[in-house]
């Protein structure tokens, strides 16, 4: 018998303690080596603690508890091994009773059997809202989406099929009473309160707005989706186009693109572009490297790699440090105008808000024009008022014509006129 320590691993530079945010296993059970044991919460990311080797498992910490990088927090009992037999005939058995199952879920709170993967019973973002709305339960839900996850439409479909109190939690929220629900703050949420605390605090932020007209973006997208959807595989869809008009205007602003370092002003030569995304553990920045050189189907495919990995909590640190621009879409959940908050260190991030149709002039014409409003949120200190409203001006025009796109910022017949 050999017992193997399993320690908790760093996540980054600099972290020296980590919350045990969830263990996906218990004491005695027997799991296979590089099975997910545990997700680990730090002030950066969320990571995952996987076993070393085959055999029973000893737990050493608590969900909740705050333990130091190097701790042993699991021990391995190798001299135990997973029973393959027995895990084939589970499988077996579970296949063949899956069909007379489904019929029961529908009518009945559902198992609380789990998957072993680790995102079982997990919600996603629009799950997790409603479920919060009307008081559900994740162990009351069976996941139908990839590895047990939770849907929303699981959600709604365990509403409409008899979960307890269902037409009262509908009807009315709220039940009275005096209770409190006091949870303790993730090493995550502590990190980005310190720090939107500290960027009030420290920057000399201001936000300025303009309004875009999505008409050209809209007509692009109806004409060419369905071609290119067949040839890249991937929808094409607002968050491209704005990333390289951002990419354009901060060739010409670099201010917007630096920062402040000490005593001295750094300016980049590269787009290095956050894209702020939601996920279950709250709201996530991965960077999309070198963005300049990147081709609208190819930002579209890494955002959506990069939002897949951060829905599965699978974000690395380095897939979020380093960036030099932020863009965050407050649309998608109906916001009509915000000023976001500059994502330190750096100077500038560009807030994109719904679209909604309304009544514009058009060459003394009322027209109805699909509008979207923006906003600029900088730090004064590095940029001027001059550089911030030419920079939101100059990815409007490109937005607005986005054949500018392509030409430096210019129209195609000032290029073919050398203008």
């Amino acid at each position: 018998m050999a017992i193997v320590e399993l320690k908790v691993p760093s996540p980054g530079e600099s972290i020296t303690e980590v919350t045990i945010a969830r263990w996906l296993k218990k004491t005695g059970d027997v799991v296979e080596k590089d099975e997910a044991l545990a997700e680990i919460d730090s002030d950066k990311a969320t990571l995952t603690l996987n076993a070393e080797d085959s055999g029973k498992i000893e737990v050493l910490a608590a969900e909740g508890d705050t333990v130091k990088v190097g701790q042993v927090v699991v021990k391995i009992d190798n001299s135990f091994k997973p029973d393959v037999k027995a895990k084939t005939e589970n499988k077996v058995e579970g296949k063949a009773e899956g069909k007379t199952e489904a019929k029961k879920e529908v009518a009945a709170p559902v198992s609380t059997d789990k998957s072993t993967t680790y995102a079982s019973g997990t919600p996603s973002v629009a799950a997790s809202k409603i479920m919060s709305e009307n008081g559900v339960k994740s162990s009351q839900i069976n996941g139908s989406g990839k590895d047990g996850r939770i849907t929303k439409q699981d959600v709604l479909a365990a509403l409409s099929n008899g979960l307890p109190n269902v037409q009262e939690v509908l009807s009315n929220s709220w039940k009275g009473g005096r209770d409190k629900d006091r949870q303790k703050m993730s090493a995550l949420r502590k990190t980005v309160a310190k720090r939107l605390v500290a960027v009030k605090n420290e920057t000399a932020m201001l936000t300025t707005f303009n309004e875009i007209d999505m008409s050209g973006i809209y007509a692009i997208r109806a004409k060419y989706k369905d071609k290119f959807k067949e040839v890249y595989g991937t929808n094409i869809g607002f968050m491209s186009f704005f990333t390289k008009a951002v990419c354009e205007a901060l060739y010409h602003f670099p201010a917007v693109n630096g920062m402040i370092d000490g005593e001295e002003l750094v300016y980049n030569k590269y787009c290095d572009v956050g894209i702020a995304v939601s996920a279950p553990k709250g709201l996530m920045v991965p960077v999309l490297r070198n963005a300049e050189l990147m081709s609208l189907a190819q930002i579209e495919a890494g955002i959506k790699e990069l939002a897949i990995k951060a829905r599965d909590g699978k974000l690395t640190i380095d897939e979020m440090n380093g960036g030099t621009f932020t863009i965050t879409n407050g649309g998608v959940f109906g916001s009509m105008m915000s000023t976001p908050i500059i994502n330190p260190p750096q100077s500038a991030i560009l807030g994109m808000h719904n679209v909604v149709d309304r009544p514009m002039a058009i060459n003394g014409k009322v027209e109805i024009r699909p509008m979207m409003y923006v906003a600029l949120s900088y730090d004064h200190r590095i940029i001027d008022g001059r550089e911030s409203v030419g920079f939101l001006v100059k990815v409007k025009e490109m937005l607005e014509n986005p054949t500018r796109i392509l030409f430096g910022g210019k129209n195609p017949e000032e290029v073919l006129l050398g203008l």
